[in-house]
């Protein structure tokens, strides 16, 4: 009797996906008129896949991303103003605020993507398959991606 409860145990397990099965797609973002946080939780679970049914989550198995006007992303309240962003060096007086205002657009839209993503190897490699640019134009026409509404 536990030979037929290991067989149906077996057939019900669900397999990972493949490297060689994942078909990766260029999609194209546009960021203008978008609340910071809430379009870049949407861009990194896009990023790493988990809008896929077949979702592995040791996988890279996302889709490359472009996202166009990262300078026109809105945040909300008086975060333009209060938004510190803080980089420290790990030496003494070496820690180093910007605010808002004072950082590249495209470096604002980053470090809000990577903070979603996992830091490990996995992660390193998935914000690779991201291309942010401040504008409108951008350099990837030659993979002709396909524009999504976020």
């Amino acid at each position: 009797m536990s030979k037929d409860i290991t067989k149906v145990v077996s057939e019900n397990i669900t397999k990972p996906v493949k490297l060689a099965n994942i078909k990766k797609q260029w999609l194209l973002a546009d960021a203008t008129g978008k609340v910071l946080g809430r379009f870049a939780s949407k861009i990194a679970n896009i990023a790493r896949g988990k809008n896929k049914p077949f979702y592995t989550p040791f996988l890279d198995c996302g889709d490359n991303i472009i996202v166009i006007n990262a300078e026109k992303i809105m945040l909300t309240g008086d975060k333009a103003k209060k938004k510190m962003y803080i980089n420290y060096s790990g030496y003494p007086g070496g820690q180093k605020i910007k605010s808002f205002s004072e950082l590249d657009p495209c470096e604002i839209m980053r470090r809000a993507i990577n903070g979603m993503i996992p830091k490990n190897k996995l992660g390193r490699k998935i914000c690779k398959n991201i291309r942010i640019f401040a504008g409108s134009n951008h350099n990837m026409q030659s993979v002709n991606p396909i524009t999504i509404n976020i």
